[in-house]
């Protein structure tokens, strides 16, 4: 991709992952990843659903006292991708970010998730929109999907132990 958008995730644990983001591919999912970041959103929030060889998930919840607290404020997007009517070139290969969403198409908010392996299975279903950007990166996302989860309420695959953002922010 020729234009891209640098960000920055920090973890609370001190660990980073930069990822280049797209915005020629999918610009109103990265306009909105941007303005969420730009508005601290997702300060505080964690991986809340992570599987190993699949995906790491966050941007919606906060995990306090065993319980999954929801995030609320992340107006509704476009979906970007061919089952949508969107072209969007970027393929779900290890690394890439993507837009969570429910069943309906155009549900995307501020979940997104990290896929840790190649899902080509997602590719025109969801909105890819970036990538990690250098290897420490890949392998951080890597080490999360390793973290022992159980379940929380309704939600499964919940990591035991939160896997706190501290910060998400784009890098000038």
């Amino acid at each position: 991709m020729q234009n891209t958008v640098k960000v920055k995730i920090t973890m609370q644990d001190g660990g980073e992952m930069n990822l280049e983001l797209y915005p020629d591919a999918a610009p109103i999912t990265v306009a909105n990843f941007v303005g969420l970041c730009d508005s601290g959103y997702y300060d505080g929030l964690c991986f809340h659903r992570v599987i190993d060889g699949f995906m790491i998930q966050g941007g919606g919840f906060v995990h306090e006292n065993g319980k999954l607290l929801p995030k609320k404020g992340a107006k509704t997007i476009k979906g970007e991708f061919a089952s949508n009517g969107i072209n969007n070139p970027v393929k779900h290969t290890a690394g890439v970010i993507s837009m969570a969403r429910t069943q309906v198409k155009d549900s995307a908010s501020g979940q997104f998730f990290i896929c840790v392996a190649d899902t080509p299975f997602l590719d025109g279903e969801y909105a890819a929109f970036g990538k990690c950007s250098d290897v420490a990166s890949l392998e951080k996302a890597v080490s999360i999907g390793k973290a022992r989860t159980g379940s929380i309420g309704y939600y499964d695959d919940v990591p035991l132990s939160p896997v706190v953002i501290k910060s998400i922010r784009v890098v000038k």
